[in-house]
């Protein structure tokens, strides 16, 4: 592991110092499995309640805590999963998972003005289509979910596994979005007759045709779910707004993650210019399953060469070991061959670090893991390799 030298925080100082972040990046870059070896981690060295949360649909995080399954819910990650690790946690560490539907009915039920309100949205035929597939209701939720858990005061660090980049564009947009939605004019235009019982003569035609394709008992019910909706107005506004002020809060923070391949790295490179445009706290990018530092050497590039051009006369010196004297040529070419192709993709490496590195926050260098990560101790060995 490596860390870019200067006044950066390390992980570790920014674990104890914000009460959320943020990790984000592109999909397959280990982006799920750092955010919970960081709050893995911060369990064991901090101290306090660490919370996990993803919000990724593809739901990795189970597997990656060792858990059978968790959800809306917080659950405990039992103790007996960090002894057989090897270590005493210090504090405790908890895992949730979006639950879409679950959290819309909860912010139903908070936002409503009254019950019989509540009631009715509930029980409209829309709502469960509605709040599975409505423009932005998950990423919306979500940040509702992240703002509920932080302002109920029971985390000391909440750590947010967030969908890939370019929906965690979407993720950041959310709260304004859905309040944009809620006072369009393509929304009024769609309530208005069923709010008044009158229907102009220039929107007549519309209706009319509406009507006609998709039954005046659909549209009643689509009127009738955003009419109900729309007594909620002031809450989303109003709830988008302390959203919003969580994101830009000092105690939260963005930790982008990446690998060093081109795609991944322009995925990045994109974020992190974006999270610079909105002045949005950039705490460490960690750059994952990165080359060996080693194969930038220029002793080892020149034994490398000589393995190659020199095999013969190097296998004689090896003739002692006992290898097929017929063979052991060829093998020290392929290796010396290997470890040249391998060099030069760690100089692309190093020169794409280099580049990212101008961004402000720590950078950490974490070093391929040949073995799979999927329970506690693989998350610790990880989280110490990001912590310093």
């Amino acid at each position: 592991m490596s860390r870019r030298p200067g006044t950066s925080p390390t992980v570790e100082q920014l674990a104890a110092a914000k009460d959320v972040i943020l990790s984000t990046g592109s999909g397959g870059v280990g982006k799920t499995t750092t955010a919970a070896a960081v709050a893995a981690q911060a369990a064991v060295q901090l101290g306090g309640k660490v919370l996990v949360l993803t919000v990724d649909p593809a739901r990795r995080l189970a597997n990656a805590l060792g858990l059978q399954r968790f959800g809306n819910t917080a659950t405990r990650v039992p103790s007996a999963a960090f002894r057989e690790a090897g270590v005493e946690p210090r504090g405790e560490l908890w895992a949730a998972m979006l639950d879409t539907k679950q959290s819309w009915d909860d912010l139903i039920a908070r936002h409503a003005p009254d019950p019989q309100t509540r009631d009715d949205i509930l029980a409209n035929p829309l709502y469960q289509n509605i709040t599975g597939k409505f423009v932005q209701s998950h990423d919306y939720v979500a940040m509702e979910r992240l703002y509920e858990l932080h302002t109920s005061g029971r985390y000391d660090l909440i750590v947010v596994d967030t969908p890939p980049t370019r929906n965690a564009v979407d993720f950041l947009d959310a709260p304004d979005r859905m309040a944009d939605f809620f006072s369009s004019r393509l929304l009024r235009w769609l309530i208005a007759p069923y709010r008044s019982r009158v229907v102009g003569l220039a929107s007549k035609p519309f209706y009319t045709v509406a009507d006609r394709i998709l039954g005046t008992q659909f549209l009643q019910d689509v009127a009738e779910f955003f009419i109900l909706f729309q007594s909620m107005y002031d809450g989303f506004v109003e709830r988008a707004r302390s959203v919003q002020r969580l994101i830009e809060s000092p105690s939260t923070s963005f930790m982008v993650v990446s690998t060093l391949e081109a795609a991944p790295a322009r995925e990045a490179e994109y974020f992190l210019r974006l999270l610079e445009e909105r002045r949005l706290n950039i705490g460490a990018l960690v750059l994952n399953k990165a080359l060996p530092e080693y194969l930038l050497s220029r002793d080892a590039a020149a034994a490398a060469r000589r393995l190659v051009g020199d095999a013969d006369d190097v296998a004689e010196h090896l003739a002692g070991l006992g290898a097929d004297p017929a063979v052991l040529p060829g093998v020290l070419r392929e290796v010396g061959g290997a470890f040249t192709n391998y060099r030069l993709i760690a100089s692309r490496e190093a020169e794409q670090r280099a580049e990212l590195s101008d961004h402000p926050g720590t950078v950490v260098t974490v070093p391929y893991f040949t073995d799979d990560i999927c329970d506690v101790a693989g998350l610790l060995r990880l989280g110490d390799a990001i912590w310093r």
